[in-house]
């Protein structure tokens, strides 16, 4: 019996390889463009791009004619240099400040409660 998704794993899986330029067809990021950065097991792959890098089904993706010269498991930096070079525009996440936690103040019953304690 054939596998469910044979369409996808035999004739997809051979035009979704390292470095083809995508477009995404489902789900939130639906129309932006990604690059395929490895292949994982099963329908899925590792994309990177327009998006945040995740793990993506391949029947989302809809390839387009362009591979880009990437290596397998390339940084998010390779993936923006080939993005420029096609004058795509990435998105650009900054990671967020630490805020050093505010020291607790002590309220004046709390400070009448440690004078009233009884010493042993």
């Amino acid at each position: 019996m054939p596998e469910k998704n044979a369409y996808y794993t035999s004739e997809v899986n051979t035009m979704i390889d390292v470095g083809r330029l995508c477009i995404k067809i489902a789900g939130r990021d639906a129309g932006k463009k990604v690059v395929v950065i490895n292949q994982l097991e099963g329908n899925f792959v590792m994309i990177d791009g327009q998006v945040k890098r995740r793990r993506c089904n391949i029947s989302h993706l809809e390839p387009m004619n362009t591979i880009l010269t990437l290596k397998k498991n390339a940084t998010h930096e390779d993936v923006k240099k080939e993005f420029a070079k096609l004058n795509i525009e990435l998105r650009e996440s900054k990671p967020k400040e630490k805020k050093s936690k505010p020291e607790k103040q002590q309220t004046k019953k709390q400070e009448t409660q440690k004078d009233n304690k009884p010493k042993k």
